[in-house]
């Protein structure tokens, strides 16, 4: 399974919660709201996740192999360093009306 597309969706704040990615496979499957997290030991991707009625988030879709999720976490900071670096103006998620009602 190959990343065919990379989208980075940043945030207007300084909170830990730096931006939202949508990753496209094979350009046939989409996955929406991959967080990028800013952690005290450096970024890290995390996977779209629903609390629970017990109040615990899971995760809707995931790798279910470390070296998947080590590619898949590398080519999205990759990508999002590429895009921080260029200072390309990649429109904010509150500004995306698309992935608003998600």
């Amino acid at each position: 399974m190959e990343i065919t597309d990379i989208r980075i969706r940043k945030l207007g704040s300084d909170s830990k919660l730096k931006a939202y990615v949508t990753i496209t496979f094979d350009d046939c499957f989409v996955v929406h709201n991959v967080k990028i997290i800013d952690g005290k030991n450096g970024a890290f991707i995390a996977m779209p996740s629903r609390k629970t009625r017990s109040g615990e988030y899971k995760d809707v879709a995931h790798p279910i192999n470390s070296d998947f999720r080590g590619r898949l976490q590398q080519q999205i900071l990759d990508e999002y360093e590429r895009v921080l670096e260029s200072g390309e103006d990649v429109p904010h998620y509150e500004d995306d009306e698309s992935l608003q009602d998600e």
